[in-house]
């Protein structure tokens, strides 16, 4: 690697961070010895860190038994530092490696971390073999890794037993939107569409979410065809044009064009390859493109928030040629002219009039491309590590990593995504004020409505559509009245797969010690379990309750010692059994999985298990016949 060590550096250890995911307890070096490990230093809101997902996906499919990354995830942004929000941007982005909250920056010091992403590889015996900075290292890491386990194993010293994982996503439900990213309202058509990101695929409904269309075969890829066959990769932005829609496939980094007559997807711009730094456009599909983010459309040219590129890029629909338009390449928050002003991961993008509105998230900053005197200028926001969440003019103003924006009676209404917040920005007075949200990541409606991490807006007469994210939801908010409700959306179905439905009880499971319970021996008895759900929340209809007894050799019944499943289970679950006569005490140990939903069924859903034990005395004169487990479930 770039600066590889010219001799053994033990490695530090990793115990300090706040919490582990994807495993079930923390892991040491000790663990770890006989392995190469590749620490991945992170932040989610960072495109760069994205950008090198794949290659670690890549690797550990090579080396699944001698390699093991692990994500240290030192936050940005406040927002970041938040274990659960963390968890999502996992889930997000489909991550299955070990992945520490390094929330105080410890570990980040303790390796000497500059940037992020910062990658360190350490060889089976606990060192450090050298350490490397931003993206594009496949090659080199494939390289070194393969040498690290072909020297290691020639001495034995590999150890090729597996990290034993337990993954996020087997904590969260199946649901019928999943992390949509952007959404965009038609009142001429009375359509709305959706980019359900994680279905990967884009869901066309009427504005009052009974579907009409679907999009892609929710399989990740970038296969051309019909709707139905059509794949893409975790869309984002969409602009509308006629019979026309077209969509920003960021993790294909594509242009795809949806001829929504003949229920067509076609690609238009971009290779499948991610373009290189400081790239200069081209042509069609000969050329590449870097994680588009957001489109808009005026006059026969598609403007796009190239987030990877740190510009905004222009495509000429007619002629299909593409190039930067605004931003030379350098990351920051400097105004002036098109090619000498530096833009930082542009992600929302509206036009008005002879401007074109951008959210420029990593300097948490709304600005404008003025395309009469082709310059960029701020309206709010100020530099990379400047960011908050306070109202007021000009440079009092913080944001906190805005991802979209909507242009409504001269306002721009922005997704100010990590304050969980709606705000608007007036662009003359250059003021900011909270329209919507109180600044806690949550999923309520009403009149004191939360959001969690909205990114995408846009507008159809006095309603307000918001992409609510994390809340795997569509919020519609009316403008006149600020009343919030959730889209009901009609018409998906919501997809369980044997891989979501384990057939035993996860890993993840808490074990709950429950007060002894004296029962009368040679008896009939009556076990209830009962699971007391978040107030709005019923058990997932779709998901079956899996449940196995352990009665011990003092309590007889029939379904002890084996894996039930019950499909539409009914709470309280009453089981029926029998205490023996010889026997004074026992343990009665009931594990159960299952899922639960909002009572709409709208926005996650979450699996939940517990291993609840309860000491049992066996009493021959005095004792109960019937025993009440009863179990309260806590929302992540």
């Amino acid at each position: 690697m770039a600066s590889a060590q010219k001799k053994s550096i033990p490695a530090p250890e990793l115990t300090v961070g706040a919490s582990w995911f994807n495993v079930s307890k923390p892991l040491t070096l000790a663990d770890l010895k006989g392995k190469v490990v590749l620490l991945d230093f992170w932040t989610y809101c960072c495109i760069n860190c994205m950008h090198i997902i794949p290659d670690l996906k890549k690797l550990e499919a090579k080396y699944p038994k001698e390699l093991v990354v692990i994500g240290v995830h030192s936050a940005k942004f406040q927002n970041e530092r938040e274990s659960e929000n963390i968890r999502q941007a996992i889930l997000r982005y489909g991550i299955e490696h070990p992945v520490i909250n390094d929330s105080n920056f410890a570990i980040w010091q303790a390796y000497g971390a500059r940037a992020w992403p910062t990658l360190i590889l350490i060889d089976p015996e606990g060192n450090i073999v050298g350490s490397d900075t931003g993206e594009g290292h496949y090659e080199l890491l494939d390289k070194l890794i393969g040498e690290l386990i072909s020297r290691y194993r020639s001495k034995n010293l590999m150890n090729d037993r597996l990290i034993p994982l337990s993954l996020e996503k087997y904590k969260q439900g199946p649901t019928y939107l999943s992390f949509p990213g952007k959404v965009l309202a038609d009142e001429a058509s009375n359509r709305l569409f959706i980019a359900d990101s994680n279905h990967n695929r884009i869901v066309i409904t009427n504005l009052e979410g009974e579907v009409l269309d679907i999009a892609g075969n929710g399989e990740t890829g970038r296969g051309d065809g019909t709707f139905k066959d059509a794949s893409f990769h975790h869309p984002q932005g969409m602009a509308l044009q006629g019979d026309n829609l077209y969509v920003a496939d960021t993790e294909n980094h594509l242009i795809r064009k949806l001829d929504l007559k003949a229920k067509t997807v076609k690609t238009i711009a971009g290779t499948g390859k991610q373009a290189a730094f400081m790239d200069t456009g081209g042509m069609g599909m000969f050329s590449p493109v870097n994680s588009p983010w957001d489109l808009a459309y005026v006059e026969g040219k598609l403007y796009i928030a190239m987030a990877g590129a740190h510009q905004i890029w222009v495509m000429d629909l007619e002629t299909t040629v593409f190039q930067p338009f605004a931003g030379s390449g350098r990351e920051g928050c400097i105004d002036g002219l098109l090619d000498k002003s530096a833009l930082a991961q542009p992600s929302g993008i509206t036009a008005s009039g002879s401007r074109l509105y951008f959210a420029d998230s990593e300097v948490s900053a709304i600005r404008y491309v003025d395309m009469k005197e082709n310059r960029v200028k701020t309206i709010v926001g100020q530099d990379l590590f400047v960011f908050g969440d306070v109202d007021g003019k000009g440079k009092e103003v913080r944001l906190q990593h805005p991802l979209g924006v909507a242009n409504y009676n001269n306002l721009i209404y922005v997704a100010d995504t990590y304050n969980h917040k709606i705000k608007i920005v007036n662009p003359v007075d250059t003021t900011s004020i909270t329209f919507s949200g109180d600044g806690q990541p949550g999923f309520i409606d009403g009149k004191e409505p939360r959001f969690y991490e909205p990114g995408g807006l846009s507008f159809d007469n006095d309603k307000l559509y918001v992409a609510d994210t994390n809340n795997h939801a569509i919020r519609v908010i009316d403008t006149k009245t600020k009343e919030v409700r959730t889209l009901q959306i009609k018409g998906l179905k919501m997809e369980v797969s044997e891989n979501t439905l384990q057939s035993a009880i996860p890993p993840f499971a808490r074990l709950t010690e429950l007060p002894l319970k004296t029962l009368k021996a040679d008896s009939e008895i009556q076990l209830t379990l009962n699971i007391n759900l978040p107030k709005g929340y019923h058990m997932n209809p779709n998901a079956p309750l899996i449940y196995h007894i352990d009665a011990g050799s003092g309590i007889q019944v029939e379904q002890s010692n084996r894996e039930v499943r019950l499909e539409k289970p009914e709470l309280p679950l009453k089981i029926s059994g029998k205490t023996t006569p010889d026997v004074q005490s026992t343990d009665l140990k009931i594990s159960v999985s299952f899922y639960y939903c909002r009572e709409d069924n709208q926005g996650a859903c979450y699996s939940d298990a517990v291993i609840l034990r309860l000491p049992i005395k066996i009493d021959k004169n005095t004792g109960d016949t019937a025993v009440t487990l009863d179990y309260r479930v806590k929302l992540p």
